[in-house]
């Protein structure tokens, strides 16, 4: 594995990579011919905010598997360019969560006591006691928007100050918000009633501009507002004129819509507090972030778990174990599928039943995505799903609590082309053996893994002697043999049956003589080799 930090990390941060024998670590001062060429066989890229990881520079990178970026925001990453390419990016969020917490209590009191002013006063030879009368914190009403890591340490210290909390945040469950003494309310009774107000969501389009004009003119007269989340969800213009009229007491702000901040509205405003995004600029905090940031790359190079990913659903290592069998079965009853279905693929219907529909299906969704393009150039289970809309496959996901046939978890695969439809299921035994458990409705149990040859035959005496016999006379060996016949299925002419037969290849000449001469026995309708062994 090659490793490129193109910006400087902490020795802590190193250290958890080198621990790792046959890894290349390339550090800052190593990258002499330019970051580019030193990602020309780089399996990992380490960021913090300067590096610029737009698509002209992954480009240059065809071996690239994942982006770190140390810290939360990822606005110097191209994550759309990475999904395409198959690489997943993944941030730290939470790791910073003490330093934003007590960077936002501390402007909260700044604000409170005139701390900027009283200090340029005694600075300036004065000693204005009088103007710089202030408020306690004790008995004010906060009011928290977005209750996530950060939004509920906020919460346990504003409490030590004997401030009421209220708080929105639609996808916290309200048992959290009651450990923090945190009343969840309506947005717009969040605004009606705080005396504090402070933001802890992330951009998204219902967030940006979240405070504006009419949410300002909502709020309570001499509110005092601070950001340390993102400066997109607020209106510069409109705050800062709200504050010029007097209607807001104030704000305390460490992010921006542009920084480095040049030209601004609050410039020359007394009452606003600006700091250099300095949110988690603390030692603690940055080596909190690199060593999270390290542990999570190689535990998705080494083992496949993804943690706070932006571009693919995050997995813990324990959700991770539970559903790392049925990934891989995924991925091997799509590539199986594949090669019987003529024509361009139009459809892919997914059916989750059993254990594996109570969980989260997106990896186990992508892997049968990437096994059913196998054949497609820089298709992985990361880019899958974005593959398949760019050409043009529709995707259908059904999920089922209960599994038919008494097996525990389930997974069916229905691939639809103008010129027919092939369905298959599957499951895993013993917790890692992937079994296929019907073909084209045909029940059947085989082995999904290895050397494969399909057979189709008419149902008569004698066919699976000369399919014996045929493969023997090649020194092929038979593996497995599992049979299967026609009762229900509507996708195979009555009369027929099915053979799966696992194989052990002593060369491929041997295969294609094998397979060539099965071809022209009279009651075998088709034959197919499947290569499950790469998978």
């Amino acid at each position: 594995m090659k490793i490129v930090l193109a910006e400087k990390v902490s020795p802590a941060t190193l250290a958890v990579f080198q621990e790792e024998p046959n890894w290349q670590i390339v550090t800052p001062d190593q990258i002499k011919n330019g970051l580019a060429a030193e990602l020309a066989d780089a399996d990992a890229l380490i960021v913090r905010s300067a590096v610029q990881a737009d698509a002209k520079l992954l480009e240059s990178a065809p071996k690239l598997r994942i982006i770190g970026r140390a810290g939360v925001g990822v606005d110097n990453i191209d994550a759309d360019a990475a999904t395409h390419r198959g690489i997943v990016v993944m941030n730290t969020p939470g790791a910073n969560a003490i330093a934003v917490a007590e960077l936002t209590i501390g402007l909260m009191i700044t604000m409170a006591r005139f701390i900027p002013r009283a200090n340029a006063t005694m600075h300036a030879g004065k000693w204005d006691k009088k103007s710089l009368q202030g408020q306690e914190l004790r008995g004010k009403t906060l009011g928290i928007i977005g209750l996530g890591r950060i939004g509920q340490e906020v919460a346990r210290r504003a409490r030590s100050f004997g401030m009421e909390l209220i708080g929105y945040d639609p996808f916290v469950a309200p048992v959290i918000a009651r450990e923090n003494g945190v009343g969840l309310a309506p947005l717009d009774e969040v605004f009606r009633k705080a005396d504090y107000l402070t933001l802890h969501v992330g951009l998204t389009p219902q967030t940006e501009g979240l405070i504006n004009a009419t949410s300002l003119a909502t709020m309570k007269k001499g509110v005092r507002i601070v950001n340390c989340a993102r400066g997109e969800l607020i209106n510069d213009a409109a705050l800062a004129e709200a504050i010029q009229a007097g209607k807001i007491g104030g704000a305390a702000l460490d992010v921006f819509s542009q920084e480095p901040l040049k030209e601004s509205p609050y410039h020359g405003l007394e009452n606003v507090i600006l700091s250099p995004h300095i949110g988690g600029s603390t030692d603690e905090a940055q080596e909190a972030i690199g060593i999270q940031l390290a542990q999570q790359v190689r535990d998705y190079l080494k083992l496949g778990v993804v943690q706070n990913a932006v571009n693919f659903p995050s997995l813990t290592h324990e959700e991770y174990q539970q559903v790392a069998p049925y990934v891989e079965m995924a991925e091997r009853l799509g590539a199986f599928l594949s090669h019987a279905t003529p024509g361009n693929l139009e459809n892919i219907q997914i059916n989750y039943a059993g254990r594996l529909a109570q969980g989260k299906t997106e990896l186990v969704r992508n892997a049968s995505i990437s096994g059913i393009l196998a054949d497609s150039d820089n298709v992985n289970r990361i880019n899958a799903a974005a593959v398949a809309q760019e050409r043009g496959i529709r995707l259908q996901e059904e999920k089922k609590e209960v599994a038919s046939g008494g097996a525990g978890s389930v997974l069916k695969l229905t691939l639809q082309s103008a010129s027919g439809v092939s369905s298959g299921s599957a499951t895993v035994l013993h917790g890692s053996s992937p079994r296929l458990l019907s073909f084209d409705g045909i029940d059947i149990e085989a082995p999904l893994t290895g050397t494969l040859v399909v057979i189709r035959n008419h149902d008569v005496p004698g066919v699976i002697g000369r399919i014996g016999t045929i493969l023997g006379e090649h020194r092929i060996n038979i593996a497995n043999f599992a049979l299967g016949r026609n009762v229900r299925s509507q996708s195979v002419p009555q009369g027929q049956a099915l053979a799966v037969v696992q194989i052990d290849v002593p060369s491929a000449a041997a295969a294609n003589d094998a397979l060539a001469a099965l071809r022209k026995v009279e009651a075998i309708v088709s034959v197919r080799l499947v290569e499950l062994g790469k998978i």
